[in-house]
């Protein structure tokens, strides 16, 4: 059985005295890809920032573990410390670098251009996902990241995903309300968020479900 890596429990948060989560509850293991939908205005995003840590978002209730750790409030700083503080050679990143973005299809005179200067929202995308690849974090939470793409930009960024998957070693939250960056993964869970409530969790089948039918059932609940 996998080890649990990030539990969430009975989590309730509040953004400018606005209560938008209610007592969420979710747990990942290493390795597992976790998918939470829901419509927009869900609480989805605020559950992101809540984990990371945004000052703007309030946790009025419940507790966020990490690693068996209490790490409710301070995910940044707790993630900081997992680093190592090993040196890699230069040589050895370049290659890594490269082939990264071989993976991405990126000119490799992005890697020489300041950070996100000049870069379309697609270039952005990539950018993330290349660090996503190079970084290789112990959990990544991914906040709609197929937002405003093209198809062509969507399959690109869902083979960077899909190639840090194959690490076993690395976790996934994907907050999205589309489907379309799910299509290649392979997807351990899912779960369903509406009005900051926690209505369903399922297996990758409750993918298929709102592709189909949409949150309009979860909604009326």
């Amino acid at each position: 059985m996998s080890a649990q890596l990030l539990q969430i429990k009975d989590l309730s948060v509040k953004v400018e005295d606005k209560e938008i989560l209610h007592n969420v509850d979710l747990n990942l293991n290493k390795g597992e890809t976790h998918v939470l939908m829901g419509p927009n205005g869900a609480g989805k995003s605020t559950l992101g920032y809540a984990l990371m840590g945004n000052p703007r978002y309030e946790i009025t209730d419940g507790h966020i573990f990490f690693n068996g750790k209490d790490i409710t409030g301070n995910f940044i700083r707790t993630a900081l410390e997992q680093r190592t503080g090993s040196r890699i050679r230069l040589w050895n990143f370049r290659k890594e670098l490269k082939n990264a973005m071989d993976i991405l299809q990126m000119d490799e005179e992005y890697a020489d251009r300041d950070l996100n200067v000049g870069f379309s929202g697609g270039e952005k995308k990539k950018a993330e996902i290349l660090q996503l690849l190079m970084l290789k974090p112990s959990l990544a939470i991914l906040d709609e990241t197929d937002s405003g793409l093209d198809v062509d930009a969507v399959r690109t960024v869902s083979r960077g995903v899909e190639e840090y998957q194959k690490n076993k070693n690395g976790a996934l939250l994907i907050i999205t309300h589309s489907t379309r960056i799910l299509e290649a993964l392979h997807v351990d869970a899912t779960h369903i968020l509406v009005d900051g409530k926690m209505v369903a969790s399922g297996d990758s089948s409750l993918v298929d479900e709102i592709n189909t039918n949409g949150f309009e059932k979860y909604i009326q609940q």
